[in-house]
């Protein structure tokens, strides 16, 4: 195999590394923001926030490098991904920035009414930052128009049924990391309440898994040979399984009032379902007609850039690493953020 077969594969799985970490360590993030409105006592706002408080910035990073990945090593994806998205990658990013000046002002605010004002801010841009990421994931999904290596759609392609319902199961599958994040790092009337969110959400999102998962293979008959044709359903048929294994867990761990396990099954939602995305698009990138080696850059662009993520990945590990060891621990009504 020669450098400009197995480079691309090796970028595909750091890209997908990339999207997988933002969405287990900004997704719990994000669904604090969408439980806000259940829960109405300021104090247990604050112990929200302040639970996510020293490391919410942070999280970031890997949409940051995901981002920069794509443009230097898969600059076809990102010359054609982009326009065909660029309403939902625009909300997304400017309520990523309203929801972090809200997380900072919150804190400053003087009066009640300044305060309620701008956890509707934090909420806001929360739920429209997880709803524009879904619409995203099913803008892509559902495949993007291309001639002559252009994007050649129109502005609305991306709005249909299906990126609708995956918009809505990624605001539920992030209220869920939110709220087993809470049963873990909390205690008391807030994380009691927070299994019983768990408990719905849950189940919310063992049925947009299903749905998903069903309507994903009849959008392109390349998904449905994936997820039926020999060998390949050997990689597949693992999947349901284990989701359905991690459901009986998750409900019993609650019930059982466990604190970490109910999170843990969540990521492995998460997990199966991202693995799920990658079988059906292998080894499309821009579907249904772009592959990882039409969309990338010449192999000498992709090793230079691969030289500087082999120091910035393990870097952005061992810190993001560091920050979760150091606040660890419960947080509770006394704990403050400045």
């Amino acid at each position: 195999m020669t450098e400009a077969y197995w480079l691309p594969i090796l970028w595909a799985g750091l890209v997908a590394f990339a999207v997988l970490a933002y969405v287990v360590l900004d997704g719990f993030d994000l669904g604090l923001g969408i439980l806000f409105p259940v829960e109405k006592g300021e104090g247990d706002r604050d112990v929200m926030v302040n639970s996510v408080a020293p490391v919410w910035d942070g999280n970031e990073t890997w949409l940051i490098f995901g981002g920069a990945a794509l443009y230097g090593v898969f600059p076809v994806a990102y010359s054609t991904i982009l326009p065909a998205l660029y309403p939902t990658i625009i909300a997304m990013l400017l309520a990523l920035i309203f929801r972090g000046v809200a997380f900072e002002f919150r804190f400053r605010a003087h009066t009640p009414t300044g305060r309620r004002q701008w956890d509707l801010a934090f909420w806001l841009g929360s739920t429209t930052a997880a709803l524009a990421q879904g619409l995203t994931l099913g803008g892509l999904m559902q495949g993007i128009k291309v001639q002559d290596g252009q994007y050649a759609g129109g502005w609305w392609d991306w709005l249909t049924p299906f990126t609708v319902l995956c918009g809505i199961a990624v605001v539920i599958g992030y209220g869920l990391l939110g709220a087993c994040w809470l049963v873990w790092r909390t205690e008391g009337d807030l994380q009691r309440r927070s299994r019983r969110h768990a408990s719905v959400l849950g189940a919310l999102m063992l049925a947009m898994i299903v749905v998903v998962s069903l309507w994903t293979p009849q959008l392109h008959l390349h998904y449905l040979r994936h997820w039926l044709v020999w060998p390949r359903v050997l990689i597949v048929s693992p999947v349901p399984v284990l989701v359905a294994a991690l459901a009986i867990l998750f409900f019993w761990s609650l019930k059982r009032d466990h604190h970490l396990t109910p999170l843990l099954c969540a990521l492995g939602w998460f997990f199966l379902s991202f693995s799920g995305l990658g079988i059906s698009l292998w080894p499309w990138i821009v579907p249904p007609s772009i592959d990882i080696w039409q969309a990338s850059s010449p192999p000498t662009s992709q090793i230079f850039l691969l030289v500087g993520s082999a120091v910035l990945v393990p870097t952005i590990l061992a810190y993001t690493a560091y920050a979760y060891w150091v606040f660890r621990g419960k947080i509770g009504a006394d704990t403050h953020y400045h």
